[in-house]
């Protein structure tokens, strides 16, 4: 159930997004509250779930993982037990930065970073596999980013 968040909340919320490093005197400028208030509110956000934490964004080129992959996942099977041995494999994957289980052509939908095609390749041939469950892997190569947002539309 969604939160009931007032207007203050989601500016406070909105500029988190845009900074999660912001010290609370320039936060609590930018929204137009007094410090101690705003700090009350964040609180309360992150105690109520809307702040699930704070985190770094690194620039996957800059870290030598330079390509992006999406992999379309077939199971051997669709029952819970496949599905949990693949979701726990995948969760051991620093490589697999996304995972969905999905309704419709695929069972898994997973975003992959790797240093380049090769790398990509060992990945898929040494850790998607039957052993945990997969029949079938499509790999999706985009061509271009067009847009690419941590940030909720609040």
């Amino acid at each position: 159930m969604p939160l009931h968040l007032d207007a203050m909340d989601i500016r406070i919320l909105r500029a988190l997004q845009r900074d999660g490093r912001l010290q609370n005197l320039q936060l609590a400028e930018e929204v137009g509250l007094s410090p101690s208030p705003c700090l009350r509110r964040v609180r309360r956000l992150e105690e109520a779930g809307a702040v699930e934490r704070y985190v770094a964004l690194l620039n996957p080129a800059a870290m030598g993982l330079g390509l992006t992959v999406f992999a379309r996942i077939s199971l051997v099977s669709q029952d819970a037990e496949t599905v949990e041995r693949f979701a726990e494999a995948v969760r051991q994957f620093p490589q697999v930065v996304e995972c969905y289980i999905m309704a419709g052509e695929c069972d898994a939908l997973l975003r992959v970073v790797a240093a380049d095609i090769d790398a990509y390749r060992q990945f898929q041939s040494t850790h998607l596999t039957r052993a945990n469950g997969v029949q079938t892997v499509k790999t999706d190569i985009p061509m271009q980013k067009v847009k690419q947002s941590t940030e909720l539309p609040i």
